[in-house]
């Protein structure tokens, strides 16, 4: 699966094509996995349909991964495009990836956990939850500190 934005930058769906090294530097010093090992990282890349955005000389700018049975769930995590080329329409691009992946339709539930970007999933159906008090979670947020 490819998708372009005026050629410049696209979307890919190949795993082969990731820049693990980029996207362990960046995700291991992000606010929602700080310190990720690397080996957590491939493993959930492994595990997950991944969306990577591309600048057409190949460099890899974004990333977004999702866990999902491909049949009732979806959750959206590690979506980032690196400083130098926010602002550009990338994240806008990589949404339409994910929201158009063949894989990812008639999902009875999309779930994603944000700071800071509800304006971008907003565009594309996201809402805040109705019932927050039933939503649960087990949280770890030093999981990978040793």
């Amino acid at each position: 699966m490819k998708t372009e934005l005026k050629t410049e930058y696209y979307i890919s769906t190949d795993k082969a094509k990731l820049d693990i090294a980029m996207l362990h530097g960046f995700l291991s010093q992000s606010y929602w996995s700080p310190s990720i090992p690397l080996e957590t990282l491939q493993r959930a890349i492994e595990n997950s349909i991944c969306f990577g955005a591309f600048h057409h000389s190949g460099a890899q700018i974004g990333f977004a991964r999702v866990v999902s049975d491909k049949a009732t769930f979806a959750y959206l995590a590690d979506v980032f495009v690196l400083p130098a080329f926010r602002g550009k329409g990338i994240s806008n691009l990589i949404m339409e990836a994910y929201t158009n992946h063949p894989e990812l339709q008639r999902l009875r539930r999309h779930m994603l956990v944000t700071r800071d970007a509800h304006g971008l999933y907003k565009k594309f159906g996201f809402t805040e939850a109705k019932n927050p008090e039933n939503l649960m979670q087990k949280h770890y947020p030093d999981v990978y500190k040793q």
